[in-house]
């Protein structure tokens, strides 16, 4: 940013100015790629690996930053994957290729990425990352130079990744059918364009040893986790990929009859009426969108690793806080809209442990919710969707448990709510019950020290059944009576 734009900014909102020179000044770069000391695990020494990174930079405004603070080999290894998959959407993406070239290419990518001195300039000159299929050549050095559990990785995700894109663009081509029709089908192209590239990261992220081996198994919360994020680029895309006659709203969400639309570009006409039922159907795509959101939380638990969870948390936070944008905003049918930079630089800030991340979802929930309306079909559904997200934040951390600012982090309840004095019954319970197992486990542990001496221990506990009971009883009772008549034949003896 110039100065008199910093001015400009200071002037029209100063908060947003005090946020980014917060950021500026106190946000700290986890990692120097170029560094001498971080050479042999980021590559920088090597050309073509810097030729790498600089397509990063030229594709990837949003991750390239995250990406590159990714411990160790890491950082190298995703970025390659990045532009693997990127460059296999790009031949997916340009219109301008025929079917009948872009299938043998989509559907041979994977061979293609592993193939020393293959590349590509066949894509239309308008194409924005054009110039990184026209270097492939340079990426595939890299990928083959990565350890083989990576690349094996990534080879199996852009095999799986070509396989459906190359299906659906065939399908557009010969039947004619540019839209997607059901959500089923929209689901399903998400999970192949981005709902894999989350099972690819998870599966990364096990074999590099940061994250348990069980994170790449978790294959639904992958998916999950991938799905947000494309839908919500897909709904804020939405003005762009009309007018480059890609559709990717389904027909079954934006089709309804009550919204009256029978082709997508008709939602950016501007008169009352057509504003009011294109963000109805607006806001059946961000209804579809917020299903992910718990799952996404779940998976962010999971993680252990610091710049893994960073790098998975904040494309989290910038999605649902691009959805609350997009959500009603008549704006979004007209240009590409995002969030404002310091909202972006105090998310970044903000997205640095689960609590916080899912505090940040509940924020944004509850703006979506205030800002729908009733008469929307989809309000309903609206407020349960926001609900399961309140409820998500609710059960895994109470509102009732504050915590501390300093850096003790200590854990403290709230007087003033019901469920505190619950929590200090349960928690008098338990310390009682802990006592008596600790008076319990002593008294057993006496007696077991007398048993190892040679007999039973004045605490004995060993239980006496109904029939020695008995025994007992009638032997001390003949005992009684036998001792009463002698004493009855003593006196009678000596009183004759």
């Amino acid at each position: 940013m110039g100065a008199i734009n910093w001015l400009a900014l200071l002037l029209t909102h100063p908060l947003e100015f005090r946020t980014l020179v917060q950021f500026y000044l106190y946000h700290e770069q986890k990692r120097d790629i170029a560094a001498l000391k971080e050479h042999p695990t980021s590559g920088w020494d090597r050309a073509s690996m810097r030729r790498c990174w600089e397509f990063l930079d030229m594709t990837s405004r949003s991750f390239s930053a995250v990406i590159k603070e990714l411990e160790g080999d890491l950082a190298r290894t995703i970025c390659l994957f990045y532009l693997v998959l990127r460059g296999l959407d790009t031949i997916e993406d340009d219109m301008t290729i025929p079917d009948h070239v872009k299938q043998p290419i989509l559907r041979s990518f994977h061979i293609h990425t592993v193939t020393p001195g293959w590349k590509y300039d066949g894509c239309g000159p308008n194409e924005k990352d054009r110039q990184l299929l026209v270097e492939y050549d340079t990426v595939v050095e890299e990928v083959n130079l990565l350890l083989p559990e990576y690349k094996n990785i990534i080879i199996d995700i852009a095999l799986k990744m070509e396989t459906g894109m190359a299906d659906y663009a065939h399908k557009a081509a010969t039947t004619g059918s540019i839209y997607l029709e059901t959500v089923a089908e929209y689901d399903l192209y998400c999970h192949y364009v981005a709902g894999l590239v989350g099972e690819g990261l998870s599966r990364i992220f096990s074999a590099s040893g940061k994250e348990s081996p069980s994170i790449g198994n978790q294959l639904e919360l992958s998916n999950s986790m991938g799905l947000l994020l494309q839908k919500t680029n897909i709904i804020r895309d939405y003005r762009e990929d009309v007018d480059d006659s890609r559709f990717f709203w389904p027909r079954e969400i934006w089709g309804r009859p009550e919204y009256g639309f029978k082709e997508m570009k008709e939602m950016y006409a501007t008169d009352e009426d057509t504003v009011r039922r294109a963000t109805y159907a607006q806001s059946g795509m961000v209804l579809d969108a917020l299903r992910h959101a718990t799952d996404a939380l779940d998976y962010l638990r999971l993680l252990r690793n610091q710049s893994v969870f960073n790098f998975c948390a904040i494309p989290a936070t910038m999605a649902i806080a691009t959805l609350e944008l997009c959500f009603m905003n008549k704006e979004m049918f007209q240009r590409n809209i995002k969030i404002r930079k310091a909202e972006a630089a105090s998310l970044i800030m903000r997205s640095t442990n689960p609590r916080e991340v899912g505090h940040i979802f509940r924020e944004y929930a509850r703006k979506i919710h205030a800002k729908a309306v009733p008469s929307d079909p989809n309000f309903i559904r609206l407020s349960v969707a926001c609900g399961k997200i309140e409820a998500w934040c609710e059960h895994n951390y109470p509102s009732f448990v504050k915590l501390s600012s300093g850096a003790s982090r200590e854990q403290t309840l709230d007087p003033s709510d019901a469920r505190t004095a619950i929590v200090i019954k349960e928690q008098k319970f338990d310390a009682e019950l802990a006592k008596r197992r600790r008076v319990e486990s002593l008294r057993n542990g006496i007696a077991a020290k007398d048993a190892a001496a040679g007999g039973p221990g004045p605490y004995d506990n060993k239980e006496i059944s109904t029939k020695e009971l008995m025994m007992y009883v009638a032997a001390a009772f003949t005992l009684i009576l036998a001792l009463s008549m002698a004493i009855v034949w003593l006196m009678v003896k000596y009183t004759a």
